[in-house]
């Protein structure tokens, strides 16, 4: 009979410390997300100072479909985001990663200090700083290039590379958070695996594809997945160096839901581009999430 009091008490004491967790996680999370589905069904208009909605069933949803063009630019603008910086950082990282990890005491210090500064500068601060640098007309990057009879280059006002612009700087903003990701997986691997191979596996080479790739892809999905899903939330950069111009060339989908939402003041529509979104982004962790629980279970089979 104690034994099942003391049970009792100890489900009741569990459950009452994760109640605060949970409610925190209703209030921060779930309400929101459903706020925001009944928002894309309704028409939000303003009525004596007061919002005022109107249920309008799929329309916003629609409308998403049938007459948003930007929307569907700053779509296909993400994906090539996402994708190119993305690839760029993970190789950048990986390498930048490699050549720090057999580093000691003050060389590694001071190397890891240089990857690691890009990621501690504000975005506004970024943005002000790349905006000097890439600027047509005063940018310390086109005065290089004249310097040496080069032709000037409007990085940020040539529609066809301002998206890849953008993406340099991203790729330049957010390597050292891959750096750092992968650099710690490394040094988390099995020293004994390594010393097992050591007569089998020469050249750093295939020590590289045969062992080091192998071991630490659960890391590298995961690392892949993180930043692909902050690549979708990508805003800042457009912002503050483009506008999503020139025309529709850098926009984005955050950026068209910012328009949308503060510029036009239509609510109802931006929640539907905001719903869409967010079911993408759902998407793409859960297939992450399938990949790594697939590596696991291959894993746990060998």
């Amino acid at each position: 009979m104690q034994t099942t009091s003391t049970g009792r008490r100890n489900a009741v004491w569990r459950i009452g410390s994760l109640l605060p967790a949970a409610l925190l996680l209703v209030v921060l999370s779930i309400y929101p997300v459903f706020n925001l589905i009944g928002l894309s069904l309704s028409e939000v208009h303003w009525a004596d100072g007061q919002s005022a909605s109107t249920f309008v069933g799929l329309d916003n949803y629609r409308t998403v479909f049938a007459d948003q063009p930007v929307y569907w630019a700053g779509v296909r603008n993400t994906i090539v985001f996402a994708v190119l910086a993305v690839t760029f950082q993970m190789l950048l990282g990986f390498c930048m990663a490699l050549s720090v990890q057999n580093l000691k005491g003050v060389p590694r210090a001071i190397l890891t200090a240089i990857f690691l500064l890009p990621i501690v500068i504000p975005p506004i601060v970024i943005g002000a700083m790349w905006r000097l640098l890439l600027g047509r007309d005063f940018g310390m990057v086109n005065a290089l290039l004249q310097a040496v009879g080069l032709p000037a280059v409007d990085f940020l006002g040539n529609p066809n590379i301002a998206l890849f612009s953008v993406i340099g700087v991203d790729v330049w903003h957010w390597t050292p958070f891959v750096f750092l990701l992968l650099l710690t997986g490394l040094e988390s691997l099995d020293q004994e695996v390594f010393d097992a191979a050591r007569f089998d596996v020469t050249s750093g080479w295939q020590r590289l594809r045969y062992i080091t790739l192998p071991l630490m892809l659960p890391t590298i999905i995961i690392t892949l997945g993180l930043r692909l899903i902050l690549s979708f939330k990508v805003f800042d950069e457009i912002y503050l160096l483009t506008g999503g111009g020139p025309g529709t060339s850098t926009e984005v989908i955050n950026f068209s839901i910012y328009r949308t939402f503060f510029a036009q003041d239509n609510t109802g529509l931006g929640a539907a581009m905001s719903v869409l979104t967010l079911g993408a982004v759902a998407v793409l962790i859960v297939v992450v999430n399938g990949l790594v629980r697939l590596r696991r279970r291959r894993e746990a089979k060998a």
